[in-house]
This record gives C-alpha cells, structure tokens and sequence, in this order.
C-alpha cells in the first residue's frame, strides 16, 4: 500500500487544526485507498503540549490512519539514531551541529519541515503533504475542500498521464515522461506575511520594503506588479469546482500551508534551517520551478488567518524581525535562484533527479556574497520601519542594536545550510533504514 506524511508542524496551540487534519487524513485514506501518516511535530511550550496529546488521544480512530504526536525530545530521540547512522557516533561534534540544524532552539520554518521529510522516509512514505496552524479548510455545501484530493492524484505520477485530467498543461519540451514533484495551492483570507498594516499605512514604504524580496532585473512596471501581489495569494476568491494547471510552478503561486512534495525532490535536497527567517522554507519550490520539474497547481485553497499570538507586542516584534532577517537572507538566496535558473535543466542527472552537489555548490559559493549589499539591504529596511513609526520604531530599534549579528547570521546560515546538504542525502537513507515505531 502507497504511504504518504500528512504533517502539521505547531509550536502554539491548535486543536481545532488537529481535528481539521485529522479529517483531511481520514479523506485521503478512504478516497484513495492508501495509509496515511499523521505526522504532528510538537514544539510547544508544556501546558499547550497537554491539550494537544488530549486531542489527538480524542480523534476518532480511522482505517487507514496512523497518527504520531511527537514532541521534541521524541523528534530529538529520533534525529539522534538517524545521526548516529549516518554520521557515527564517533563523530560526536559533527553530529551535534547536525543536530542543532535540525532541531534548532528557535523557531524555523525550514527545520521543522526537514524533521518532517525524514520521518516521512522513516515511515516509507513516497510523498509529504504541509499545513500549518494558522489555517483552516474552505467550506463548500458543508464539506471541507481537501487539497490532499489534487495532491494525491497527481505526485509521483507522469506527468502525461496527469495531463490527461488537468484544466491546462505548459509542460516544458521533452519534460512530459518526468514525475509530478510538487503539488500545492495558495491561499485565501489574511496576508500571509504581517505587513498589510504597513502597506495602509504607508503604500511607498511597503514597496520599498516588499521589493527587497524580488530579484533585480524586473522591468518597473512588472516589479510594481509583483509587489501588489506578494503575499497576497488567491484574495478572496471562493472554492467553485477544481481546475488544475499542470506546468512547472512558481513559488509565489502556491504556499507552504498548502503543499506536497514527492519523496524523489525532499530525499536529496533538505531546506534552509535558518532560524527566525520566514520564507526560506520556500528553496526547494524555487528549485523544482528552476529545474523546469513537472508541478500540479490547484485552486483548493486554505483559509489563512492571523493567531492572536501574532497580534500581541512580543507577537508583533518576533515577526517582524523574522520578515527582516528574510530579506537579508535574498541577498544570498537571490544569487543561488539565479545560478539555479540559468542552470535549468543541468540541475538534472539523466533520471530526472536534482543533482544535489551542483545545488550544494551554489549555496556554498553564495557565503562568499561581497557584504556591500546585505549591509545596504539592513540600511533600507531599518530607514523603512523608523518612517512608520509607531511600535515599527522598536523593530528598527531592534534592528539596529542587533545589526552585527544580523549580519553574522545571514551569511552564516548559508553557510549551515551548504554543511546539512553535504549530509542530507546520507541523513534521508539512515532515516529509512531506522524506521519509526508506530505509535497508533
């Protein structure tokens, strides 16, 4: 039977979404007649780890379904035997970075999906699907609109025989024999990113600010373009009837709430574990869109909204800082994407698989970035937060008392990143050879 990693990464509390996914697992097992892996990867402080384990010990049992509730110390348990696997248990130092990288102390987006795709390999799933805690399912006669649904039908498939059910195909030449490597929708409702209010409150500051996020080389009239519609998503419109588009997808198509990956993409190419950095958990879309890999884009959006943990100050400033730290981190992801795209098809070894050295060298190259333009970035972004003023001027305050160290760590998370793929492709094989208990 075809196994597949439903996971929903938290570190706040979300029971309703532990039910909700729940459901879309119970969905996916019985329409499509494969088992499904609910993978929740608990970082959350004690008191809301408590609701989370009563829960998930509340959900119905499902045939089909077999969830795992794992707080750190049992993800740290398992990440341990992986690198003692992979790396040696002589090798104490090197796996302790490792470790760090994986399950670092702060948030990040990128390690906690990591820890995901090798427990996903641990369960011998072909395929993970994402959501987050921040969003919920649409709502059509009553019924929930699962993405599983697309997801499940198109990955890992041919992408010629996924042609003949999609509403569109852009299929580049001679890519029609590769498989399906990424399937995701976008979203409705809130901003994905907190800068709405800075966007009312001043449209040119926004601009600035968003426009760091984009490569150079847009003509003025496309770059406006791009900034009114980053992080926007789908706006409001409402599930009326699947359509699908079968084409290599753009990152600022789809969002990591609403995703799956095929294990032949996230087996040899890991994300950037940056900590405190929103948005890089995006690489490996960039990757497979630059690589020209087939993709499923569809129209069953997830509902996003803003926790009330986002809207208190210490809420507020976290974020902000982490949406900072992602626009220094585009300087240097920025000069991989461009490598990545120019290099297209040669990312491909005659299989149709990542060549995850040509990738790693990139990244690599990237650490030596002269220092010119992050510094010049910070200066922007800091300048941009002071003219908002308001609570924007503890962010650049923040910024400022923090600007070497800022620094330090955009490079330097490059650099970790460039060390975890030297590992990753070792790390995804020790993972399946370990396996992971079932726990229900």
């Amino acid at each position: 039977m075809r196994r597949v990693c439903l996971t929903l990464p938290t570190h706040r509390a979300c029971t309703g979404t532990i039910a909700a996914i729940a459901e879309e697992a119970t969905y996916g097992a019985r329409e499509f007649g494969v088992g499904v892996h609910l993978l929740i990867l608990d970082s959350s402080p004690a008191p809301v780890l408590a609701e989370h384990r009563q829960a998930v010990a509340a959900l119905p049992a499902s045939p089909g379904v077999t969830v795992h509730h794992l707080d750190e110390d049992e993800q740290r348990a398992f990440l341990r035997e992986v690198l003692d696997r992979s790396v040696g248990a002589s090798a104490s130092a090197s796996a302790d970075r490792l470790l760090d990288l994986m399950l670092p102390s702060r948030v990040s987006y990128g390690a906690c999906t990591n820890r995901a795709f090798l427990i996903a390999q641990a369960l011998g799933c072909t395929s993970v699907h994402r959501r987050d805690s921040d969003s919920r399912y649409q709502h059509v006669d009553g019924e929930p609109v699962f993405p599983l649904h697309q997801e499940l039908t198109s990955l890992g498939q041919r992408a010629y025989d996924v042609r003949k059910s999609a509403t569109r195909s852009k299929l580049p030449p001679g890519s029609a024999d590769r498989r399906v490597a990424v399937a995701g929708g976008s979203f409705v409702g809130e901003m994905s990113v907190d800068v709405a209010e800075i966007r009312d409150l001043d449209p040119d500051t926004y601009g600035e600010l968003v426009g760091l996020s984009l490569p150079e080389g847009y003509p003025e009239i496309w770059r406006k373009h791009l900034i009114d519609a980053s992080f926007r998503g789908a706006g409001t419109a409402s599930f009326d009837g699947d359509r699908t588009a079968l084409a290599p997808i753009s990152p600022t198509h789809v969002d990591m709430c609403n995703i799956g990956f095929d294990h032949e993409l996230y087996s040899r190419v890991p994300l950037p574990p940056a900590p405190d950095t929103i948005g890089t958990d995006y690489f490996l879309l960039h990757l497979a869109h630059n690589a020209q890999l087939p993709g499923l884009r569809h129209n069953r959006h997830i509902v996003n909204f803003h926790t009330e943990e986002r809207r208190t100050d210490a809420g507020f400033l976290a974020y902000q800082v982490r949406f900072a730290k992602f626009l220094l981190a585009t300087a240097y992801l920025n000069t991989v994407y461009a490598r990545t795209t120019a290099a297209g098809e040669a990312l491909l070894d005659t299989e149709g698989h990542i060549k995850a050295s040509v990738v790693a060298g990139f990244v690599r190259d990237s650490v030596d970035l002269d220092r010119t333009e992050p510094v010049h970035r910070l200066d922007v972004i800091e300048g941009a937060y002071r003219r908002l003023g308001g609570r924007y001027t503890t962010v650049a305050d923040t910024l400022a008392d923090r600007r070497p160290r800022l620094l330090d760590e955009a490079r330097d998370d490059m650099a970790d990143f460039a060390l975890l793929m030297d590992h990753w492709e070792a790390l995804t094989g020790a993972s399946a050879e370990a396996g992971l208990a079932v726990t229900r």
